[in-house]
């Protein structure tokens, strides 16, 4: 016998008013700086939705948990949530009864996806008629440009466009407008129940954004600067979500390979706690397993279709910094990897860069009004031009996730008045001895008219085996390839740096 199930329709839109609460968690895997600005804006007529065509590789992920108290019937019926995330994962689906778990189950779960468009409802009804600019005509074919016909005279034709296509609502049946979640529910009580649902959406991102301000101190290698954050988050996954609480993850979390659909799911207590929240309230920070999470202290709004931007903590004020230059002379030897076997070959290394390269570095500690687990991202810089009181550009660079007590090194760019030179002045190989010494003469010339500090750097790259025979510096061995020489040149000196350096096997 067939069954017949009392049917009632629930419209849960996340981003309607009077919604009972929604919480997301964000995931990102988005590389500070490499989204592009095309994937910020959605594209209509690109597809049947109007969403953007790059939403499904848009670096992230969100669990969304949706809590609604509803009328649920006793006995069984069907619940339909609709307007849930266009990218959701059917996989990672669950609703559940807060109020009487154990007498109100799941027996089936269904995601409907099957929306209603024009194509659609022609290829359905190729073979019957249609109304076609007021006339009844036989539909024979369709395709992207038009339809072929066939009228009462039988006569075959071929109809530009659908601008004069008249259907009635039966050619619609079976097809939905927006995507659905539908649960056979069966309820012992029924009643007016807490619920929750829970699922994982793509198209959904976050990253962070650092604004930096630097201030030049009192010589030409420290200063100070005012860091200021954002949190940046895309919301390309076809949902809006009104008063959220918003949870961040920043960290390495693995996800199994799609197919695998692993991920979150699982790994998020969905619980939901009700809170009273601060309108005004920032972030919390804490640890999470081993990684970090970030839960604002408000309600959010993030629509569809939008970036939302808002503050990840209070600007730190007057962080102390040093501004360092540094000197490499061959960059392309960082790359070098003995392969096995010694390199003897004279030339290689060449050729040299001129450039001297700067970066601005601070320690991330309470001491100095940070202290706190910063997220990877994008960091700018500006400078304050104290003739017309305009903060001026000066450079960006991305950081990786970055613990408090750690020093953060920001490059932004390469000197205009500090250059350096770098050439070889000796080569010497005894095969059957099995030695090599190779000799370089590094200069640097300071064109500005105050003191600078320049760090250079060498990476012994021919052998694993050596050792510096001779430095006209003090040098520093920083690990088992690369040594750094300090320099300090006074205004306008030009000073040339020898060493030699030996390599046994």
């Amino acid at each position: 016998m067939r069954r017949t199930l009392a049917m009632l329709t629930l419209a849960v839109v996340a981003g309607i008013a009077g919604a009972d609460e929604t919480a997301l968690t964000i995931y990102s895997s988005a590389t500070p700086g490499a989204i592009p600005p095309e994937w910020y804006r959605p594209t209509p007529g690109q597809n049947r939705n109007g969403y953007n065509p790059y939403q499904q590789q848009i670096p992230g992920y969100a669990v969304v948990k949706q809590q609604r108290s509803i009328e649920i019937p006793t006995g069984r019926s069907e619940i339909q949530f609709t307007d849930v995330a266009a990218f959701i994962d059917p996989t990672t689906v669950s609703f559940k009864s807060l109020t009487d778990p154990e007498h109100t189950r799941v027996l089936e779960q269904d995601y409907r996806y099957d929306l209603i468009d024009l194509s659609k409802m022609l290829q359905r009804h190729v073979g019957n008629e249609v109304k076609v600019n007021g006339e009844m005509v036989t539909l024979l074919s369709v395709n992207p440009t038009g339809m072929l016909v066939k009228d009462a005279s039988k006569e075959i034709y071929f109809v530009n466009g659908f601008g004069g296509v008249r259907m009635s609502e039966e050619m619609a049946e079976g097809l939905i407008t927006v995507p659905t979640l539908a649960w056979d529910v069966v309820s012992d009580t029924g009643g007016q129940q807490d619920t929750r649902v829970t699922y994982q959406t793509t198209g959904i991102t976050w990253w962070a954004d650092y604004n930096l301000t630097f201030t030049p101190g009192k010589n030409a290698n420290s200063g100070t600067l005012d860091v200021g954050a954002w949190v940046s988050i895309l919301n390309q996954s076809g949902a809006g979500y009104e008063d959220a609480k918003l949870k961040l993850i920043a960290g390495d979390v693995q996800r199994a390979p799609q197919g695998g659909r692993g991920g979150a799911k699982g790994m998020m207590d969905p619980r939901m706690a009700r809170m009273e929240m601060d309108s005004s309230a920032g972030f919390e920070e804490k640890s999470f397993f081993e990684y970090h999470l970030y839960t604002l202290g408000r309600p959010i709004t993030i629509a569809e279709n939008s970036t939302k931007q808002t503050e990840l903590f209070e600007p730190a004020v007057g962080v102390p910094a040093d501004k360092v230059l540094v000197y490499y002379g061959a960059p392309q030897l960082a790359y070098w990897t003995y392969g096995g076997s010694i390199n003897t070959n004279r030339d290689l290394g060449y050729p040299t860069n001129t450039k001297v390269d700067v970066y601005l570095r601070f320690k991330n500690t309470k001491e100095n009004g940070l202290g706190i687990p910063l997220p990877s991202g994008r960091i700018r810089v500006s400078q304050l031009d104290t003739a017309d009181d305009s903060l001026e550009f000066i450079g960006e660079d991305v950081i990786d996730h970055t613990p408090k007590d750690e020093t953060v090194l920001i490059k932004l760019g390469s000197a205009f008045d500090v250059v350096g030179e770098r050439k070889q002045t000796d080569f010497r190989l005894d095969s059957k001895a099995r030695w090599m010494e190779e000799s370089f003469e590094i200069e640097l010339r300071n064109r500005k008219d105050e003191r600078v500090d320049v760090i250079v750097k060498e990476t012994m790259f021919r052998w694993a085996q050596w050792t510096i025979k001779q430095c006209s510096e003090d040098y520093e061995k920083v690990d088992a390839r690369n040594i750094h020489i300090p320099v300090t040149l006074e205004p306008g000196e030009e000073r040339t740096i020898t060493y030699t350096v030996r390599y046994t096997w």
